[in-house]
């Protein structure tokens, strides 16, 4: 008989490079997803100068989600090229992203703020990685060593960052409304990876955008959510800025930006994944604050975003090494023994 010896090792080179090429994906949906955390976190600083003025918080979130919507209109018919039934198939997850991720999220943390401080508020909505797990866990996928590593150090420096020793006020009312923005924020991680039929990462931003503003524009006529604006100049990075150029960089980098790039890291890392690295809004809202508005932060908030940056790298290690695949070992084809 022929013998094919050493054959058996060259099919290793096709796992190999599925391998390399995950790799890079998740490499590239790891910087997007920090950029997505960065521009978010720059939405607290983009806007606090217009809540200043006289806008409320209901105001600002509707600004930013209409400009953010319309901004993302145009490229997103570029991305879908016609295919309209791709918007029709998924319309269910544009509906739920808008009226969950965009909308009630936004609701519930500012009706949050109104009874517990803002570290409470922020500390509590930022369980939400951890409920994934606990989702996870709860339909049969129990969490790795890594996983839970990475969730102790991650919800231990959010605990720092946000300084809740600092001003702390604790209403049960308020933290309901904080569980429900937590749950609002998970959902957001969920749907932003779903990819559904097929439809564009810019299409499910531009259409969430769209259906969170409209929602939010109901509870205002409705007065469930307080519309206040003001035409005032507005503060910021020491300069004075007319109004409608701080709405335009909150809908622009806090609106556009933040919810495409969040959808497009979302898809490429998985749920768990996108939700330990978007804690880092937190430490990059610490950060911009300091850059734009002079609010120097603390050490112990340093030590916090180590935490954090460290908590979500545990997590995407594990998700790493589930997804490469395993190596065979090498079998030698039998050869047949000399005929005598």
């Amino acid at each position: 008989m022929a013998t094919t010896e050493g054959s058996t090792d060259r099919p290793t080179a096709a796992p190999r490079a599925a391998a390399a090429a995950t790799g890079r994906a998740r490499l590239t949906g790891l910087g997007v997803a920090l950029l997505s955390a960065l521009v978010f976190g720059s939405s607290g600083s983009l806007g606090k100068g217009l809540l200043e003025t006289g806008w409320s918080p209901g105001a600002a979130v509707l600004a930013r989600a209409l400009v953010g919507g319309l901004v993302l209109a145009l490229p997103a018919v570029l991305a879908l090229r016609g295919r309209w039934h791709l918007l029709r198939a998924d319309a269910w997850l544009v509906v739920a992203y808008g009226v969950v991720a965009v909308a009630g999220c936004q609701l519930a943390y500012f009706t949050a703020v109104q009874t517990v401080s803002v570290g409470v508020a922020l500390l509590v909505e930022y369980l939400a990685p951890a409920l994934l797990v606990l989702l996870a866990w709860a339909r049969g996928r129990r969490p790795s060593r890594l996983v839970a590593l990475g969730t102790v150090l991650a919800l231990a420096g959010l605990a720092l960052v946000v300084d809740v020793t600092g001003g702390l006020r604790v209403d049960l009312v308020g933290i309901a409304w904080a569980l429900a923005a937590a749950c609002g924020l998970a959902a957001y991680f969920a749907l932003s990876a779903r990819p559904g039929a097929g439809l564009p990462p810019l299409a499910l931003a531009t259409g969430g955008l769209l259906v969170g503003a409209a929602v939010l524009g109901l509870a205002g006529l409705a007065r469930v959510l307080p519309l206040a604006t003001s035409t005032d100049d507005v503060a910021l990075a020491g300069r004075s800025l007319p109004w409608w150029v701080a709405v335009l960089a909150l809908g622009v980098v806090a609106g556009a930006v933040a919810y495409a790039t969040g959808v497009v890291g979302a898809r490429r890392l998985g749920t768990r994944t996108a939700s330990f690295v978007g804690l880092t809004e937190v430490v990059f809202a610490v950060l911009v604050a300091w850059l734009l508005l002079g609010e120097l932060p603390l050490p112990v908030q340093l030590l916090g975003g180590v935490l954090v940056v460290a908590g979500a790298v545990a997590v995407n290690a594990d998700e790493g090494r589930a997804g490469r695949p395993r190596r065979r070992r090498r079998s030698r084809v039998p050869v047949d023994p000399p005929v005598a």
